[in-house]
Protein backbone atom coordinates (compact mmCIF):
# COMPACT_ATOMS: atom_id res chain seq x y z
CA UNK A 1 0.00 0.00 0.00
CA UNK A 2 1.19 3.00 -0.89
CA UNK A 3 1.64 5.42 2.34
CA UNK A 4 -0.47 8.80 2.15
CA UNK A 5 1.96 12.00 1.78
CA UNK A 6 -0.36 14.72 1.64
CA UNK A 7 1.55 17.74 -0.60
CA UNK A 8 2.39 21.06 0.97
CA UNK A 9 0.38 22.41 -1.96
CA UNK A 10 -2.97 21.27 -3.25
CA UNK A 11 -2.22 23.37 -6.78
CA UNK A 12 -3.40 20.41 -8.42
CA UNK A 13 -6.52 20.19 -7.14
CA UNK A 14 -7.53 23.45 -8.01
CA UNK A 15 -6.71 22.66 -11.56
CA UNK A 16 -8.66 19.56 -11.24
CA UNK A 17 -11.23 21.54 -9.70
CA UNK A 18 -11.41 23.37 -13.06
CA UNK A 19 -10.32 21.38 -15.94
CA UNK A 20 -12.18 18.26 -14.64
CA UNK A 21 -15.42 20.08 -12.49
CA UNK A 22 -16.73 22.56 -14.63
CA UNK A 23 -17.46 20.32 -17.48
CA UNK A 24 -18.94 17.70 -15.30
CA UNK A 25 -21.45 19.98 -13.15
CA UNK A 26 -22.31 21.42 -16.85
CA UNK A 27 -23.05 17.23 -17.68
CA UNK A 28 -25.32 16.21 -15.05
CA UNK A 29 -26.30 19.93 -14.69
CA UNK A 30 -25.55 19.83 -11.42
CA UNK A 31 -27.68 21.72 -8.90
CA UNK A 32 -27.05 22.79 -5.62
CA UNK A 33 -30.04 23.53 -3.46
CA UNK A 34 -29.49 24.95 0.52
CA UNK A 35 -26.28 26.77 -0.42
CA UNK A 36 -26.95 28.97 2.14
CA UNK A 37 -26.51 25.90 4.84
CA UNK A 38 -22.95 25.66 4.10
CA UNK A 39 -20.70 27.86 6.49
CA UNK A 40 -18.37 30.13 4.34
CA UNK A 41 -15.71 29.87 7.01
CA UNK A 42 -15.16 26.85 9.86
CA UNK A 43 -14.82 23.18 9.97
CA UNK A 44 -17.60 21.42 8.74
CA UNK A 45 -18.75 18.01 8.70
CA UNK A 46 -20.59 17.48 4.97
CA UNK A 47 -22.56 13.86 5.35
CA UNK A 48 -24.64 12.58 2.76
CA UNK A 49 -25.55 9.54 1.01
CA UNK A 50 -23.90 6.98 -1.09
CA UNK A 51 -25.12 5.68 -4.22
CA UNK A 52 -22.66 5.91 -7.17
CA UNK A 53 -18.97 6.50 -7.37
CA UNK A 54 -20.20 9.84 -8.97
CA UNK A 55 -20.93 11.25 -5.51
CA UNK A 56 -17.82 12.39 -4.01
CA UNK A 57 -17.03 13.64 -7.64
CA UNK A 58 -19.96 15.88 -8.23
CA UNK A 59 -20.05 16.68 -4.73
CA UNK A 60 -16.63 17.69 -4.51
CA UNK A 61 -16.40 19.60 -7.86
CA UNK A 62 -19.77 21.47 -6.83
CA UNK A 63 -18.90 22.45 -3.18
CA UNK A 64 -18.31 26.35 -2.68
CA UNK A 65 -14.96 25.06 -0.44
CA UNK A 66 -12.58 22.44 -0.79
CA UNK A 67 -14.00 19.05 0.62
CA UNK A 68 -11.49 16.58 2.66
CA UNK A 69 -13.34 13.36 1.51
CA UNK A 70 -12.59 9.86 3.82
CA UNK A 71 -12.13 7.58 1.37
CA UNK A 72 -11.66 3.81 1.54
CA UNK A 73 -7.91 2.15 2.48
CA UNK A 74 -7.35 -0.22 -0.32
CA UNK A 75 -7.86 3.05 -2.86
CA UNK A 76 -3.86 3.58 -1.77
CA UNK A 77 -2.99 0.20 -2.88
CA UNK A 78 -2.69 1.67 -6.50
CA UNK A 79 0.16 4.25 -6.64
CA UNK A 80 -1.64 6.97 -9.60
CA UNK A 81 -4.58 6.37 -7.40
CA UNK A 82 -2.69 7.06 -4.24
CA UNK A 83 -1.09 9.89 -5.55
CA UNK A 84 -4.02 11.49 -6.77
CA UNK A 85 -6.10 10.94 -3.63
CA UNK A 86 -3.15 12.61 -1.87
CA UNK A 87 -3.35 15.82 -4.03
CA UNK A 88 -6.95 15.90 -4.15
CA UNK A 89 -7.53 16.63 -0.51
CA UNK A 90 -8.74 12.87 0.45
CA UNK A 91 -7.25 10.58 2.83
CA UNK A 92 -7.78 6.97 3.99
CA UNK A 93 -9.87 5.21 6.37
CA UNK A 94 -9.96 1.42 7.30
CA UNK A 95 -13.39 0.67 7.72
CA UNK A 96 -13.23 -2.75 9.61
CA UNK A 97 -12.47 -1.26 12.79
CA UNK A 98 -11.95 2.08 14.64
CA UNK A 99 -9.30 3.75 12.40
CA UNK A 100 -7.71 6.23 15.33
CA UNK A 101 -5.17 7.83 12.73
CA UNK A 102 -7.79 8.56 10.22
CA UNK A 103 -9.89 10.05 13.29
CA UNK A 104 -6.94 11.86 14.13
CA UNK A 105 -6.62 13.69 10.36
CA UNK A 106 -10.27 14.53 10.53
CA UNK A 107 -10.29 15.89 13.12
CA UNK A 108 -6.88 18.01 12.74
CA UNK A 109 -8.59 19.04 9.48
CA UNK A 110 -11.69 20.18 11.26
CA UNK A 111 -9.77 22.36 13.93
CA UNK A 112 -8.01 24.09 11.29
CA UNK A 113 -11.18 25.40 10.00
CA UNK A 114 -11.86 22.94 7.01
CA UNK A 115 -14.60 20.77 5.56
CA UNK A 116 -14.60 16.85 6.01
CA UNK A 117 -16.70 14.69 3.74
CA UNK A 118 -18.10 11.69 5.19
CA UNK A 119 -20.71 8.97 3.78
CA UNK A 120 -22.13 7.65 6.96
CA UNK A 121 -23.19 4.43 5.17
CA UNK A 122 -20.04 3.49 3.86
CA UNK A 123 -20.49 1.50 1.09
CA UNK A 124 -22.57 2.24 -2.23
CA UNK A 125 -23.57 -1.21 -1.54
CA UNK A 126 -24.54 -0.78 2.31
CA UNK A 127 -27.94 -2.16 3.63
CA UNK A 128 -31.09 0.06 3.86
CA UNK A 129 -30.47 1.96 6.74
CA UNK A 130 -27.17 0.60 8.14
CA UNK A 131 -24.71 3.40 9.08
CA UNK A 132 -21.51 4.10 11.09
CA UNK A 133 -20.79 6.69 13.67
CA UNK A 134 -17.54 8.37 12.16
CA UNK A 135 -19.58 11.40 11.47
CA UNK A 136 -21.28 11.49 14.83
CA UNK A 137 -18.37 10.62 16.79
CA UNK A 138 -15.97 13.91 14.90
CA UNK A 139 -18.85 16.08 15.33
CA UNK A 140 -18.81 15.66 19.38
CA UNK A 141 -15.61 15.24 20.05
CA UNK A 142 -14.54 18.32 18.32
CA UNK A 143 -17.78 20.34 18.42
CA UNK A 144 -18.51 20.96 14.73
CA UNK A 145 -21.61 21.00 13.18
CA UNK A 146 -22.92 18.19 10.18
CA UNK A 147 -24.68 19.42 7.32
CA UNK A 148 -27.09 16.78 5.89
CA UNK A 149 -26.26 16.09 2.07
CA UNK A 150 -28.92 14.41 -0.24
CA UNK A 151 -27.91 13.48 -4.10
CA UNK A 152 -29.93 12.38 -6.31
CA UNK A 153 -29.59 11.27 -10.14
CA UNK A 154 -26.32 9.79 -9.77
CA UNK A 155 -27.77 6.06 -9.59
CA UNK A 156 -28.99 6.82 -12.93
CA UNK A 157 -25.58 7.91 -14.61
CA UNK A 158 -24.65 4.22 -14.89
CA UNK A 159 -27.47 1.86 -14.21
CA UNK A 160 -27.18 -2.07 -13.90
CA UNK A 161 -26.69 -3.23 -17.80
CA UNK A 162 -25.71 -0.32 -19.28
CA UNK A 163 -22.21 -0.27 -21.40
CA UNK A 164 -22.07 3.91 -21.40
CA UNK A 165 -22.47 6.52 -19.00
CA UNK A 166 -25.95 8.57 -19.07
CA UNK A 167 -26.38 11.92 -17.99
CA UNK A 168 -29.41 12.90 -16.21
CA UNK A 169 -29.50 15.65 -13.94
CA UNK A 170 -28.45 15.35 -10.92
CA UNK A 171 -29.38 17.76 -7.48
CA UNK A 172 -27.32 18.07 -4.35
CA UNK A 173 -29.31 19.70 -1.53
CA UNK A 174 -27.60 20.72 1.55
CA UNK A 175 -29.92 20.59 5.04
CA UNK A 176 -29.95 22.95 8.10
CA UNK A 177 -26.63 22.45 10.39
CA UNK A 178 -26.63 19.53 13.00
CA UNK A 179 -25.55 21.04 16.17
CA UNK A 180 -24.04 18.57 18.77
CA UNK A 181 -24.44 20.22 21.30
CA UNK A 182 -28.08 19.14 21.32
CA UNK A 183 -27.44 15.54 22.37
CA UNK A 184 -26.58 15.70 25.74
CA UNK A 185 -28.47 12.19 27.03
CA UNK A 186 -25.78 9.74 28.51
CA UNK A 187 -22.39 8.98 27.81
CA UNK A 188 -20.63 9.71 24.74
CA UNK A 189 -22.09 6.03 23.24
CA UNK A 190 -25.12 7.16 23.58
CA UNK A 191 -24.81 10.29 22.39
CA UNK A 192 -22.81 9.25 19.50
CA UNK A 193 -25.46 7.19 18.84
CA UNK A 194 -28.77 9.39 18.79
CA UNK A 195 -26.82 12.30 16.60
CA UNK A 196 -26.25 9.04 14.19
CA UNK A 197 -29.68 8.48 13.90
CA UNK A 198 -30.65 11.84 13.45
CA UNK A 199 -28.18 12.73 10.64
CA UNK A 200 -29.12 9.70 9.00
CA UNK A 201 -32.90 10.84 9.40
CA UNK A 202 -32.18 14.18 8.04
CA UNK A 203 -29.84 13.11 5.04
CA UNK A 204 -33.31 10.88 4.15
CA UNK A 205 -35.00 14.02 4.16
CA UNK A 206 -32.30 15.85 1.69
CA UNK A 207 -32.46 12.89 -0.77
CA UNK A 208 -36.23 13.34 -1.19
CA UNK A 209 -36.04 16.72 -1.92
CA UNK A 210 -33.21 16.30 -4.26
CA UNK A 211 -35.54 13.64 -6.16
CA UNK A 212 -38.69 15.53 -6.17
CA UNK A 213 -36.38 18.93 -7.96
CA UNK A 214 -34.14 16.16 -10.01
CA UNK A 215 -37.44 14.97 -11.00
CA UNK A 216 -39.14 18.28 -12.38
Amino acid sequence: MRTPKPPRSFWFARVVRVVLGVPLKAAYRVTLRGAENLPATGGVILAGNHVSYADPILLWCRSPRPVHFMARADLWEHNIVGWGLDHLWSFPVRRAAADREALSRASDLLQGGEVVGIFPAGSRFAAEGESHGGAAFLSIRNNIPVVPIGIAGTEKILPRGARLPHFPRVTISAGDAIDPAQFTQGGRKERVEAMTNEIMARISEQVELSRKAADR
